[in-house]
């Protein structure tokens, strides 16, 4: 394997050599600029900070083969921690610095890592694209040296249910790295990234810091992630630029009111669910640019793209990856379980990755297009009924601006966002939601209840949370 685009020495395809941050990620001039939090760094300066980070943990007892856990939100110092413990040949758990401290500390008892870095500064404030971090290592007691050579364990997302342990090793994340080096449209040398997704998960991890570090693409974080203050990141820079988040960013800029011209502007990529119909068209009206989108899984990274969106909603599988659909189901073939911990046969299983997702292959094209979640069928008095049909349905409405549509306790349920107060008129825009219901869906998919929030509560990924038992929850 023979990673591409930033003059890489090619090396086993098998593992990844011990020096991997350094050849593959740090390496390049050192007053090469490679990130922006507010202030520019340049690769000297990161290699510096990674260096004094490598001391911090050394110093906590972390050795090749240990484990770490990073609670730290997205920020320089997070960077730094996290190429020092791959540096130091360490497996690194990533734990979004979103969770309270119980949910951290199950996850700890759970994984029992040997240090956990946490920051010595107060948690971000709300809209804050990143943090300033100082990383403050802690042995703990109990904890484990790792047992395989993975190099990255992360958990899902928790969207639809219990989160998953999942762990890739470096060589799948110079795999992942070589796949968006063959994309002609991602980001080259010579452009930059304007980064909203959170690099504590897959998409802005991988997708965004590392590739930006490997392909020498200075990355941007803005200071806030708001409509203005994503604007005001991309117009800083004259180089060209690509933005890179998720559909929620997507729908936020598409409704600026009146957006400063933006030439530099290439595209905006977005992955991690379904994007709305209506929204890649309403995003280029606004913005004379293609909404780019891409599917992935934080068990593979990358999985298929359409940077063009020529071919929205399908999407073409990158380089190297095997799918196939049986029952209906998208497959992805893979030697191994990306799960630690007893591999659950409906997930992994005779070199198949089973990804829950409702999808369709083109034949002669290959392109896939995702339906949604293949458990989103369900049975009403013996009659099936597709939620994703229920749920496009509703978020078409203009009085809905997102939708979450659930099977609890025999029933359908929806979710709608409205952008109001949760009590402001419920009785007038359910009656409107119920009248269009009537006119575009059979009366055996309607959902019997419709309960109107002013936002939908979302995983710390940014998707939109699906367990019925949480959305009650959120409900005054």
């Amino acid at each position: 394997m023979a990673l591409t685009g930033s003059s890489s020495p090619s090396f086993p395809p098998a593992q990844a050599p011990d020096d991997w941050v350094d050849r593959f990620l740090l390496a390049g001039p050192d007053d090469q600029e490679c990130l922006r939090f507010e202030a520019p760094v340049d690769r000297a300066a990161l290699r510096a900070l990674v260096a004094e980070q490598a001391g911090r943990l050394t110093a906590a007892g972390l050795t090749r083969g240990g484990t770490a856990a990073l609670r730290l939100a997205p920020s320089l110092g997070y960077t730094a921690a996290l190429l020092a413990c791959w540096q130091l040949g360490a497996q690194a758990v990533l734990l979004d610095h979103r969770l309270t401290d119980h949910e951290v500390a199950l996850a700890v008892e759970r994984l029992a890592p040997q240090v956990l870095v946490e920051s010595a500064h107060g948690p971000a404030a709300a809209m804050r694209g990143f943090a300033e971090t100082d990383p403050v290592p802690v042995a703990l007691p109990g904890g484990r040296p790792a047992a395989t050579g993975h190099a990255l364990v992360q958990l899902s997302s928790g969207s639809t249910g219990p989160a998953k342990v999942i762990a890739r090793t470096a060589a799948d994340l110079l795999r992942e790295l070589d796949c968006y080096a063959r994309l002609e449209a991602f980001p080259k040398a010579g452009e930059r990234v304007v980064l909203l997704s959170s690099m504590v998960h897959v998409l802005g991890l991988v997708g965004g810091l590392l590739n930006s570090l490997h392909a020498r693409v200075p990355l941007t974080v803005p200071a806030r992630t708001t409509t203005a203050g994503v604007l005001a990141a991309i117009g800083a820079d004259d180089r060209p630029t690509t933005v890179i988040g998720v559909p929620f960013h997507a729908e936020l800029l598409a409704g600026a009111a009146d957006p400063p011209p933006l030439p530099q502007l290439r595209r905006m990529i977005v992955a991690g669910e379904l994007v709305r119909p209506g929204v890649p068209a309403a995003f280029t009206a606004r913005y004379g640019v293609p909404l780019g989108t891409m599917y992935g899984m934080t068990e593979t990274g990358v999985i298929a793209t359409d940077l063009t969106g020529r071919n929205h909603p399908a999407v073409e599988p990158v380089h190297g990856m095997e799918l196939s659909v049986a029952g209906g189901e998208l497959h992805i073939a893979r030697e191994e379980s990306p799960y630690l911990g007893p591999t659950d046969p409906t997930r992994w299983s005779d070199g198949l990755l089973h990804t829950r997702d409702a999808a369709l292959i083109e034949a002669g094209t290959g392109l896939v297009t995702v339906l949604g979640r293949r458990d989103s069928q369900v049975s009403i008095g013996g009659l099936k009924v597709d939620l994703n049909e229920v749920e496009h349905t509703l978020a078409a409405l203009p009085e809905v601006r997102e939708a979450v549509v659930v099977f609890a306790d025999g029933a359908i349920e929806a979710y709608l966002a409205t952008g109001n107060a949760a009590t402001a008129g419920v009785t007038d825009r359910a009656d409107a939601v119920r009248e269009a219901l009537a006119r575009e869906l059979a009366a055996f998919k309607r959902p019997r209840r419709l309960t109107f929030l002013p936002a939908l509560p979302r995983t710390a990924t940014g998707k939109l949370v699906r367990d019925a038992a949480a959305l009650r929850a959120a409900t005054p």
